[in-house]
């Protein structure tokens, strides 16, 4: 998965759940999101597998239907 920066457009480095611009020096948190909703998605782990469940009535999806947003962790955006 590539990300970029929402800022200037660059490709972030990922760091677990987090990524860095290096044009920018800004860090974003990455988070599951509902691509349906758009709103964050409960993370579900169990024996190595991870999946995500919407609150909002979207149900259970999987690592690769979810949408992944960027939050700046420096300042909100």
């Amino acid at each position: 998965m590539k990300l970029f920066c929402p800022l200037c457009h660059a490709t972030l480095q990922p760091h677990g759940h987090q990524a860095h611009c290096c044009h920018c020096d800004k860090t974003f948190a990455i988070q599951p999101c509902c691509p349906e909703c758009h709103q964050p998605l409960e993370v579900l782990a169990a024996c190595g597998a991870v999946n995500y469940f919407c609150n909002n009535g979207h149900g259970l999806l999987s690592k690769k239907q979810a949408e992944y947003c960027l939050q700046s962790v420096d300042e909100t955006l």
